[in-house]
């Protein structure tokens, strides 16, 4: 089934055309050569992009057996919090107030303070069927998985910190307002994009309708209308002047189709 979505509207950051997407209703479904979009919290869509694909409802679910716990790659951010929540399972609290889905947040390998999606994550089910995470290059907000998502398990342990949670809701209530992707650029070790960004003059810069938020300069911004190109060229700009001043190489944790 196809569907046709306009990512003006659909996407976080307000961006983008309407384009034809892949409806997934089964693991068997061959989608290789697609790129799933999730809930397109961190994607920016060219004008003539790959072809894309979007999980169905059928993959929308939560169960818990026993000490584990599945998760389809359709379920939203919240769901999955308000659930963990409810049956005071910990390690979900780096969901709140997240957007996304569990597809999206495990390819990313999503988190804050120093904690991710992965870290009591079991298996992931592609479409060769379940993967053993120990076959999956997990690092800081990366998977290393290049194809789709369809689901996850994750070992259970008791004991939801909603003291932890609210740490987290207070730290993402302070962060930049309007349609962005949440942070551009990935942390390189050792430093913040976006000290980096402030520190070669292009806090508050804007290009057209996208800009750099006056409030944390790793926020995207758009303001105006932008256009892909728009941010495209923002946000190669950064990458140069960054590279330019401290010879550091920004990489987007935004995904640019």
């Amino acid at each position: 089934m196809k569907r046709i979505i306009n990512f003006a509207k659909f996407s976080s950051v307000k961006i983008g055309g309407e384009h034809e997407v892949t409806v997934v209703d089964s693991i068997d479904d061959d989608v290789r050569d697609a790129v799933l979009i999730g809930g397109a919290n961190n994607i920016l869509i060219s004008p003539n992009p790959p072809k894309m694909a979007i999980l169905s409802k059928k993959f929308d679910y939560i169960n818990l057996n026993g000490d584990e716990l599945e998760i389809g790659g359709a379920s939203k951010s919240g769901k999955i919090f308000s659930f963990a929540k409810k049956h005071d399972i910990a390690g979900f609290e780096i969901l709140q107030n997240i957007p996304g889905t569990l597809g999206g947040l495990v390819f990313m390998n999503a988190g804050l303070l120093g904690l991710s999606i992965s870290d009591s994550l079991t298996h992931v089910l592609l479409a060769r069927g379940w993967v053993p995470k120990s076959e999956i290059d997990f690092s800081y907000r990366h998977s290393g998985i290049n194809e789709p998502i369809f689901g996850a398990k994750f070992k259970i342990k008791k004991g939801f910190l909603q003291s932890f949670a609210d740490e987290i809701n207070k730290k993402r209530s302070d962060q930049p307002k309007g349609a962005s992707f949440g942070s551009c650029f990935t942390n390189p070790q050792g430093d913040f994009a976006g000290r980096l960004i402030e520190a070669v003059g292009l806090k508050g810069h804007a290009i057209g309708g996208a800009k750099f938020s006056e409030k944390h300069a790793n926020f995207l911004i758009n303001f105006n209308n932008a256009t892909f190109f728009d941010a495209t060229e923002l946000i190669e700009l950064a990458k140069r002047r960054v590279s330019e001043s401290f010879g550091i190489e920004l990489k987007t944790e935004v995904v640019i189709l």
